[in-house]
């Protein structure tokens, strides 16, 4: 049920992607996340489909693989769809039956937003999938790092962020097991009506959140064996370099960025 979940996971390989700095990567989503929402056009959107795909094939993560991980959320972005095409009443009339009027601008708008947010489950997606944990953890820290003179505990925050990632699989294959189980007893998730499958829903939330309090307990405890104390006085085994191909990703997303902002209508 839950086994093709993109959030959290990480894929063994060896590309370019794989080899970036994870400060780069952070920085370059982060660009990105902001610079799809630049694009207002047929043709724009077909550019970040295009980068998008180059980067799937940069990442040499199966993009099969990639496919199966945004099934969860294709009713989400098919949900938005229908919104939009029933909500949106500007442009040319294009269907029409009974009270059902579809727009023009209704199925523009609607196919835009669809890309937008399967593209960004992309690319954050794939910071996760072509970064480890800990590289991630050490990253996102060093960048948050120039906040402490504010106030901002940047190794604490990380570390939460990292942690939360890294047991969002186990926790998905701990509900796929309850949730196993309560359908061998007898327990249907899928039919009925819909206020009788969200009851047989409660026998799986119970014992799911119970396992993630004992298993959150277990975490503090070891981390309290360890002399966990913070981020004061700590080091690292493995320093973060930043090479020329960091530099260059950045400058490749910022170029893409102004080229899409010039291609606004």
């Amino acid at each position: 049920m839950f086994q093709h979940i993109l959030i959290g996971q990480y894929v063994q390989a060896n590309s370019i992607l794989h080899r970036l700095d994870p400060r780069a990567k952070l920085l370059a989503v982060f660009l990105l996340v902001i610079v799809v929402f630049f694009a207002n056009s047929w043709l724009s959107y077909a550019v970040i489909i295009s980068f998008c795909l180059v980067t799937i094939l940069l990442s040499r993560v199966p993009i099969k693989f990639i496919y199966k991980g945004l099934k969860p959320i294709l009713l989400l972005v098919l949900i938005t769809v229908i919104i939009h095409l029933l909500l949106n009443k500007e442009g040319q009339l294009v269907f029409e039956w009974g009270p059902i009027k579809i727009y023009e601008s209704g199925i523009t708008q609607g196919v835009f937003i669809a890309i937008r947010l399967l593209v960004l489950v992309i690319f954050t997606s794939l910071l996760t999938l072509t970064t480890k944990p800990m590289d991630l953890t050490d990253g996102l820290e060093s960048i948050l790092s120039p906040f402490k003179r504010f106030g901002l505990p940047a190794h604490e925050l990380a570390l939460m962020m990292s942690i939360s990632l890294r047991f969002i699989p186990t926790l998905l294959q701990e509900t796929e097991k309850i949730a196993k189980a309560q359908m061998a007893r007898g327990v249907d998730f899928s039919s009925g009506p819909l206020k009788d499958r969200m009851k047989a829903f409660i026998p799986l939330l119970i014992p799911l959140f119970i396992s993630s309090f004992k298993r959150a307990e277990d975490l503090a405890l070891a981390m309290e064996a360890r002399g966990y104390r913070g981020g004061e006085g700590r080091t690292k085994l493995r320093q973060l370099c930043w090479s020329f191909r960091d530099t260059a990703i950045v400058i490749v997303v910022l170029s893409f960025g102004v080229g899409l902002f010039f291609l606004r209508v």
